[in-house]
């Protein structure tokens, strides 16, 4: 879709430079798909990553040598200054949260991610909320609870069940949708007594449960403009037929073959328009990806949740299929001029699907040997991005939840899958675990 300007604010930067030194901040599955599209530019100049450990991105980018911790920043800023990086992409929330995006950013460097108090929208949930009712943003009604007691006698008077969330960050973990009325009141001790998300949890949402079909929908926004990239659908649920705890992600597939054009427009003028122009009144300016989780109701699209970043794994399905230059994409957001690009696409599907480690989401092994990773990448159409991997001496083991992401391009949804789960089939690590239905409801549909 082409950018549209729900207002005017703001200053654009300078245009792309034809030789570009980037630095890629992040080191998940996430910012190793990032990290491959980067490379693909011939813009690009050095490339330095901050997670060299992740052998994906080892294989791509030269290690940047300074820590990453909010506390050293001014370490990072030091060592950008040195290396003459004119450009830094952050990819996960944390740092965005943290404000990395304001201290790294210069006169002559630009950042990809939004500022701190932007990024609220996705650290603070109680406040994002509040942000959509002042702008009749369609979102679940929920109510908003720091006192576990008052919390719980709220639960009490309920008839239907909620969905219960922790307002800070929680690694995508934070949310909860409990069965029963003790679920519901077990789930709300174990965030704000037992503090399993830390102080993310010191502030709770209850909301409504919606109903209907979920669709990721991202935007660039460089403060002026929003260009709206293709659908995504994510799976969040450990297990096939969505049972099981919520993870950060199991699997995803771009495009939504069910999702028309029609609901698309909705989509951008009722939630995206109003959400940024929600945020220039707070005097905020918002550069970098919007991310709206979204159910489509009976009674149209709502809210579920806003992210400040590229969703994992819809990102690896999204830059698999781009064919246009990401760094003149990105660039051009933090530069305010997205009104200056235009994305040009795959038509075909791309599924991923995520390979992880036994007993992820909850307490996970390490150090797994992974087996037949290359037999797997050379399979057509075909890409492994690495998640929870790193390199010990000769081998690659497991070091995280969500360990490979098996991406694969297909005419079909049917068919994209179906090349996943075969490469999926040929990589083995001890108690390794993936769904193999991720799509399949839209392939009936189909």
């Amino acid at each position: 879709m082409s950018p549209t300007s729900p207002q005017r604010r703001g200053r654009k930067g300078p245009p792309c430079p034809d030789r570009v030194n980037v630095l890629l901040v992040g080191g998940g599955g996430r910012e190793h798909a990032l990290a491959w599209k980067i490379a693909q530019s011939p813009r690009l100049a050095n490339f330095f990553v901050t997670h060299s450990d992740n052998p994906g991105l080892a294989a791509l980018g030269q290690p940047c040598s300074a820590p990453t911790e909010s506390r050293e920043t001014w370490r990072l800023l030091k060592w950008c200054n040195q290396n003459h990086i004119d450009f830094v992409v952050i990819g996960p929330e944390g740092p965005l949260a943290d404000g990395m995006a304001d201290a790294l950013a210069t006169e002559r460097r630009l950042v990809f991610g939004v500022r701190k108090v932007a990024a609220q929208i996705e650290s603070n949930k109680a406040w994002a909320k509040q942000l959509m009712r002042s702008s009749s943003v369609p979102t679940a009604e929920a109510r908003i609870f720091s006192n576990y007691e008052q919390a719980v006698q709220y639960l009490q008077s309920r008839e239907e069940m909620p969905v219960i969330k922790a307002s800070g960050l929680a690694a995508g973990k934070g949310v909860i949708v409990p069965d029963t009325l003790e679920e519901a009141i077990e789930a709300l001790g174990r965030i704000m007594k037992q503090r399993i998300f830390g102080a993310s949890g010191d502030t709770v949402v209850i909301e409504e449960r919606l109903n209907g079909p979920e669709v990721s929908i991202f935007a660039l926004v460089d403060g002026r403009n929003i260009y709206v990239l293709e659908p995504c659908q994510d799976h969040k649920r450990l297990l096939d037929g969505d049972e099981g705890p919520n993870t950060g992600g199991m699997g995803a597939y771009s495009p939504v073959p069910w999702l028309d054009d029609h609901m698309l427009s909705r989509i951008e003028h009722e939630i995206l328009v109003p959400t940024v122009d929600a945020l220039v009144r707070e005097e905020i300016e918002y550069r970098g990806v919007l991310y709206a989780g979204l159910m489509l109701t009976p009674a149209g699209p709502k809210v579920i949740e806003f992210n400040c970043r590229f969703g994992d794994p819809e990102c690896q399905t999204l830059m698999t299929r781009l064919k246009s230059d990401v760094l003149e994409a990105l660039w051009g957001t933090a530069a305010g001029r997205l009104d200056e690009v235009e994305l040009r696409w795959d038509v075909r599907s791309s599924c991923i699907v995520v390979m992880s480690a036994p007993g992820y989401p909850g307490t996970y092994r390490k150090g797994l040997p992974i087996r037949g990773l290359e037999d797997a990448a050379a399979f057509q159409d075909v890409t492994i991005f690495h998640a929870g991997t790193k390199r010990e001496g000769e081998a690659i083991v497991t070091s995280g939840g969500r360990v490979l992401g098996v991406t694969a391009l297909g005419a079909t949804l049917a068919e994209s899958r179906e090349k996943a789960l075969r490469a999926c089939d040929v990589i083995e690590f001890e108690g390794a675990h993936h769904r193999r239905d991720i799509g399949a409801c839209s392939v009936a549909l189909r």
